[in-house]
């Protein structure tokens, strides 16, 4: 493949990862319409356009989560479960301290 239609293969995924699912469902129903495709055709397509969308949202979400944990684990960041652990321990060194 060469490279140039590579590239623009790859920025279309990327421009359509970034549309909402209105927008693809609208897009997908108006590239059935310009197919001519029949209406259960259409709906076919639809359906199969928007459920490989959600698996596209869900796949990314996925690797952002993955990328932003290893990003805050590298940073030596600390969570904010590990924030709340802190907070818990001193209210009850405070509470002890009291005593």
């Amino acid at each position: 493949m060469p490279f140039e239609l590579l590239k623009k293969v790859m920025l279309t995924g990327i421009g359509l990862a970034l549309k909402s699912q209105s927008e693809m469902e609208s897009m997908a129903k108006e590239m059935a319409k310009t197919a001519r495709l029949g209406e259960a055709e259409g709906k076919k397509f639809v359906a199969d356009i928007t459920k490989q969308y959600d698996k596209a949202k869900k796949d990314m979400e996925t690797k952002i989560r993955k990328g932003i944990a290893d990003y805050m684990s590298e940073a030596d960041i600390a969570s904010k479960k590990e924030l709340n652990a802190l907070k818990q321990e001193i209210a009850k060194l405070k509470k002890a301290r009291k005593k």
